[in-house]
């Protein structure tokens, strides 16, 4: 006697059930009855007569989905199950599957053999967010989604309107797809991001007993049990100082505060948060709005550089840093308020005319690195300064037009060759337009969640400089240095593949070398510096908030930055701050 529940015995006279075809329709072609058969084409043919509608053969359209479109092309051996939800323009090649519950809407093209789960959601539509009207009044966009041949969606993922997903690319459950994914790309997360390249069948080189995984997993737990000693061995009873013998520094009470929230998860004991606070807010210079450098000698304030005769703005190196660092650092403490108690006024009275005045006076030739200082310092302060404007605190700040003519500004004078700013040079080869490239992106794009122009020309341009022996090498490396490139190329990854297996090998290598260098009770220290630009090889806070910062984008970099159990927040945290509102 046959089994009715084996479905590879059924014969032709017993029918499946219809809802078995709503949920599984793989199975429609080779099992349904004439009956149900006639029943599917007379559901296609009454889609089709209602307007801009093509079903290719041996296709299922389930009549428990919601399929609405203005214009639909299905093709060959493609199928719609129950509960899908097809609205706008949706055009898919032969071979694709809408798995029960997926919603698409807007202008879709899928290529062949896409496969969406369940619960998956392709919005090729927008509304916008002016402020002018309420949502619901809003008028929608689309630049629409196009998908690839031979990619998995996988369950509960979202694609938003614009994006372009490649050829063979595989989907995690889950991933909230923003950015366009190269071809044979894994991506999963939210947002999502690179795995692997699906040709890569090795896999993570940390999955092996005592490899990288475990490796940074044992690192994580020796640097949070040590954390309380590395901060202990830099507190002098009243200030904070980057190492023993150092003298107490502003940056050093900052990076202080970054350590202990990702390492502890709370401000330093030393003193109470509110202490914390109140001591680097009364350090603001209420005139300029900048904090000055501790004169070494008395631990007190000392005198800012007079401000420049042509604009006014005050261009002392230590203090523009502080915008940063005590603003960051401010913000860690206490989220509810202005990081700061007065606007950076340097930054505020600069006029458009100013501003681009000295965005073309910056040395761009020849100190790539000091330009790029510059305006990290201005974006930064612009965004603290909008602070005031959202909380109703003190004078107006630099107005949104000023964000429009730094962006405007940098994206006419990147260069689409090399995708940054700046000159290479004979004696320095690329080191500071990628330093430069690294704060003045770090301020501005990142900052903001504005796309960097050129990504494939970034990472190429990055990765050539990560091969210069005179910066990368054995005992050559620094933090700044690794760091200048680790951003760029986690930022650039953010919006494209390219080159991402190289990127990937040269991140797993510093990986690997960066855990070697803690100092069990002293942390990291900064590293090599023969020019003089950092604290050197000693262990101290600067080297220690550095260095955890750059394991964190290398280990997401290759995948594994869940290891750490930890994710920046202050100054090298990967999200962006604030979104740049669109004008209606």
């Amino acid at each position: 006697m046959t089994d009715p529940t084996d479905a590879t015995d059924l014969s032709d006279e017993q029918d499946r059930p219809d809802g078995l075809f709503d949920f599984c329709p793989w199975f429609f072609e080779k099992d349904a009855s004439e009956a149900q058969r006639a029943a599917q084409r007379e559901r296609q043919r009454r889609l089709t007569e209602t307007g801009d509608v093509r079903i290719g053969r041996r296709c299922f359209v389930s009549p428990l989905a919601a399929v609405h479109p203005d214009s639909l092309r299905l093709g060959d051996d493609s199928y719609i199950a129950a509960h899908a939800y097809v609205t706008g323009v949706v055009h898919a090649g032969a071979d694709c599957t809408f798995n029960p519950f997926t919603t698409v809407r807007g202008t879709v093209t899928l290529g062949e053999a896409v496969r969406i789960g369940a619960h998956t959601s392709l919005l090729g539509f927008n509304h916008s967010i002016a402020p002018d009207r309420r949502v619901h009044k809003q008028p929608t966009t689309s630049r629409g989604i196009t998908v690839g041949d031979d990619v998995w969606i996988g369950s509960h993922v979202v694609v938003v309107d614009g994006v372009t997903i490649g050829d063979h690319c595989v989907i995690g459950a889950g991933a909230v797809v923003t950015r366009d994914v190269p071809d044979w790309a894994v991506v999963a997360g939210n947002p999502a991001r690179f795995i692997r390249d699906r040709r890569d069948q090795r896999g993570r080189s940390g999955s092996r007993p005592g490899g990288l995984d475990e490796r940074l997993a044992r690192f994580a737990d020796t640097a949070r049990e040590q954390a309380a000693a590395v901060l202990d061995r830099c507190w002098d009873g009243e200030r904070y100082r980057d190492r023993p013998g150092a003298p107490p520094t502003v940056r050093a009470h900052c990076d202080a505060i970054e350590i202990a929230d990702l390492l502890l998860g709370e401000a330093p004991a030393h003193l109470l948060a509110a202490a914390h606070a109140e001591r680097l807010r009364a350090a603001q210079d209420p005139e300029t709005g900048l904090v000055p450098e501790l004169d070494a000698a008395t631990g007190r304030p000392r005198a800012l550089a007079e401000p420049d005769p042509d604009d006014g703005f005050v261009d002392d190196g230590a203090a523009l840093y502080h915008v940063l660092s005590v603003g960051y650092a401010l913000r860690l403490l206490d989220e509810s308020a202005p990081a700061f108690p007065h606007p950076v006024h340097t930054v505020r009275r600069l006029g458009a005319d100013q501003l681009l005045r000295r965005l073309e006076r910056l040395p761009w030739r020849e100190r790539a690195w000091h330009a790029g200082s510059w305006i990290d310092t201005y974006a930064t302060a612009v965004h603290f300064n909008l602070d005031h404007v959202a909380g109703g605190h003190g004078a107006p700040p630099a107005p949104p037009a000023a964000l429009e003519t730094l962006f405007g500004w940098l994206l006419t004078r990147v260069d689409p060759w090399t995708g940054i700013w700046g000159d290479a040079d004979p004696a320095t080869g690329r080191l500071q337009p990628v330093n430069g490239y690294y704060r003045l992106t770090r301020g501005s794009f990142a900052q903001f969640g504005v796309p960097v122009p050129h990504p494939e020309r970034v990472i190429d341009t990055v990765l050539d400089h990560a091969r210069d022996p005179r910066y990368f090498g054995q005992d050559r490396e620094n933090a700044c240095n690794v760091l200048d490139v680790a951003h760029p190329l986690w930022l650039a990854a953010r919006q494209t593949g390219h080159r991402a297996a190289e990127a990937r090998a040269w991140s797993e290598t510093q990986l690997a070398q960066a855990l070697g260098r803690w100092h069990d009770g002293r942390g990291f220290g900064f590293g090599p510096a023969p020019d003089g630009t950092g604290p050197g090889r000693e262990p101290g806070l600067q080297g220690t908030e550095m260095w955890l910062a750059i394991l964190w984008l290398l280990a997401d970099l290759t995948g594994r930055a869940d290891v750490l159990g930890y994710r920046p927040r202050g100054v090298h945290r990967p999200e962006p701050v604030r979104t740049l509102a669109r004008r209606a």
